[in-house]
């Protein structure tokens, strides 16, 4: 299925990246998640919205963490606060979004708007990865939340990353 995977090389610039990239990250999902099909669905979504076309890239290392910290890979995922998916994102989002409710659960449809927000506060913080954190969990002035995805982002997902785009302020 890996195999299948790099080969079709989707959103990748090459079956090089594609190797790369599958042979490092899907290792560290089987931890979390058995179901092969379910792990190469959320890579490819994690590094296709990263990547998305027109977009600034997103760390894909950081939306792994956002997605470990958020959900333990759990798309059916709901909190307490009503946020849902592998990205919890609040059901007021997707029609902001052009999207729709019942898509919080599908893979791609989830990462794709929980990659939108995060771009969308790194934005309003210029690029500071905490405080932009902060506004995506809804826990601004509280460090709790950023520590604890930097943390998964610089230990355990570190290897997802790009190099030679522009950096990040984890302040």
């Amino acid at each position: 299925m890996v195999q299948q995977a790099i080969a079709q090389a989707q959103c990748f610039a090459d079956q090089y990246d594609s190797a790369v990239w599958y042979t490092l990250m899907e290792p560290k999902l089987r931890r979390y998640v058995k179901d092969s099909g379910e792990r190469l669905e959320i890579l490819r979504a994690v590094y296709c919205e990263t990547h998305r076309n027109g977009e600034t890239v997103l760390p894909a290392g950081l939306v792994l963490a956002v997605l470990d910290v958020e959900s333990r890979f759990d798309r059916w995922a709901v909190s307490s606060a009503g946020a849902v998916g592998l990205m919890q994102v609040m059901p007021f989002w997707p029609e902001q979004l052009g999207m729709r409710r019942y898509e919080l659960t599908f893979t791609a449809a989830n990462v794709r708007m929980g990659c939108a927000i995060l771009r969308y506060y790194l934005q309003s913080e210029q690029r500071d990865v905490r405080r932009a954190l902060e506004r995506y969990n809804g826990s601004v002035g509280h460090r709790d939340y950023p520590d604890r995805v930097i943390v998964r982002w610089t230990t355990y997902w570190n290897g997802a990353d790009d190099l030679g785009h522009a950096p990040l302020k984890r302040s």
